[in-house]
């Protein structure tokens, strides 16, 4: 039996202890984990600049930080998450009680990504734990210090048989996924995102994929062109451009892409100063095999801003490219790094023809002045997200739904979204035994009385909100006249 198996089993086989489903047992493992990522802090740093060369600040900003919070909110709301959920009757069931209650789902895998090694991996543990499932965390082999830390480390604090972390590379992956799994949630690239899809259909597991694509960025000639491209700025080069919401690609029209080009250029002096190659919060490619293919796809277009790469240090300056149409190669694929390239469009006609000629992306951003533009962005588009004026600040609300949709993926998560998700939301109905001449109505023979009967109670909504409110206002209707009636006989 393999280590991967093995895994599996010991998870399942603890899983069925029902160990995990208590709510005082779920909490105290997500406080586990909030304590392994307050006292493992400077661990979790190292192994970041090690893998990706980022600042133990730049770290704790957009990798811990988010994941203190989702945890924090996990444990604060989990009674309300998991607690039954009442639902309109119809008038057949008035007297009955019905409900929704989430329930776990069993064993998850959870496929993490090398560009945000921790955030991830972990933010999709936070639901599969808050949930009450046991889960198989597996962190990419690319983020080699990362995956070495969270094997080590993360066993120290969380139940080793319910949450243990398998490392390796593509054959440890692949044969995690010849495993029955209750939930894969996988984050990555479309392509590896149909294997994944493809290896839980055969057991017919369900899937969350948080992919990825070509965010588009459609800058409105009547915004704050500064302002706009100052936050394009930074949503495009943070991680060294490693961001699945990264802005991908700059539509504007073709009177003011200097402009754009100008002001980015400014952007980026102010951020990284004059060499962001010696500056501590611009990061490197994850490695060689990325650095070749992000220097690949800037053959054919100009050169407009930066340009400037070491291939030892697997560094590439901040790049802004200009001459770039549709076809040109840097179209062809998700970026994923520091380049960005500005196509022109005539208008915001153009510019959504442009989007939607193209696979739905992770997400949209617009910036713009004028809010009909906006909304009718909203409206004539589609993407797992949109954001307008400003850049990947989404992905900090927990209210909202983070994910894809057609080739961006499938499924979102973030507070209690992951939680149901990573929850069956089980549908409770419970009857008396009495009441039996009621339901004569659906029994044999299915005379037109009876018909005429069921549709009524059947197809009748009953709204309970409604009738407490009615009811409350009879209640005072009829004290405010007793009250009358009353002050009448003293007068």
């Amino acid at each position: 039996m393999s280590r991967e198996q093995l895994a599996v089993q010991r998870a399942r086989k603890s899983f069925q202890t029902g160990k995990s489903k208590p709510l005082e047992y779920r909490i105290h493992q997500l406080k586990s984990l909030l304590r392994f990522i307050t006292e493992r802090r400077r661990d979790i740093a190292d192994a970041v600049k090690k893998d990706l060369g980022k600042s133990a600040n730049g770290t704790e900003l957009f990798e811990t930080l988010g994941l203190e919070g989702e945890i924090k909110l996990a444990i604060g709301k989990l009674a309300e998450w998991a607690a039954p959920r009442p639902v309109e009757k119809n008038l057949l069931t008035i007297t009955d009680e019905v409900y929704v209650q989430p329930e776990p789902l069993g064993v998850v895998l959870i496929i993490g990504a090398w560009n945000y090694p921790w955030s991830v991996t972990l933010q999709p543990l936070v639901a599969a734990i808050a949930a009450g499932n046991a889960a198989i965390i597996k962190p990419s082999e690319v983020s080699s210090n990362s995956s070495k830390v969270m094997e080590e480390l993360l066993p120290q604090y969380l139940d080793k048989d319910l949450f243990p972390v398998v490392t390796g590379g593509v054959s440890e992956t692949q044969e995690l996924l010849k495993q029955k799994f209750d939930h894969v949630f996988y984050t990555g690239s479309s392509t590896v995102g149909r294997i994944v899809m493809e290896a839980a259909a055969r057991h017919l597991t369900p899937v969350t994929l948080e992919l990825g694509g070509k965010s588009p960025c459609y800058i409105d000639k009547s915004c704050d062109i500064s302002m706009a491209c100052r936050r394009i700025t930074w949503g495009k080069f943070v991680n060294c451009g490693q961001t699945c919401i990264a802005p991908d690609f700059v539509l504007c029209e073709p009177s003011i892409q200097s402009r754009v080009v100008e002001e980015i250029k400014k952007c980026i002096k102010e951020f990284y100063t004059e060499n962001p190659e010696t500056f501590e919060d611009y990061g490197r490619i994850i490695n060689q095999h990325h650095f070749k293919r992000l220097m690949g796809l800037m053959e054919g277009s100009t050169v407009a801003v930066g340009g400037g790469s070491d291939e030892s240090q697997c560094y590439i300056a901040p790049t802004v490219l200009q001459d770039v149409t549709g076809e040109s190669k840097v179209m062809k694929e998700e970026i994923f790094g520091p380049l960005l390239p500005i196509i022109t469009v005539s208008g915001v006609d153009e510019a959504i023809q442009f989007i939607n000629e193209r696979e739905k992306p992770l997400v949209l951003y617009v910036f713009s002045n004028d809010n009909k533009l906006i909304k009718r962005v909203i409206a004539e588009t589609s993407s797992g997200a949109l954001l307008a004026n400003d850049c990947l600040v989404h992905f900090t609300v927990s209210a909202l739904p983070f994910g894809g949709v057609g080739n961006s993926g499938m499924g979102c998560y973030h507070g209690l979204h992951g939680f149901n998700q990573l929850s069956h939301l089980r549908s409770c109905l419970i009857k008396q035994l009495n009441m039996e001449a009621f339901n004569n109505m659906r029994y044999p023979p299915h005379t037109d009385k009876k018909l005429g009967w069921a549709r009524f109670f059947l197809l009748k909504q009953l709204n309970v909100g409604r009738l407490r409110r009615m009811a409350l206002l009879a209640a005072l209707a009829g004290l405010a006249a007793f009250v009358v009636q009353r002050f009448l006989q003293w007068g």
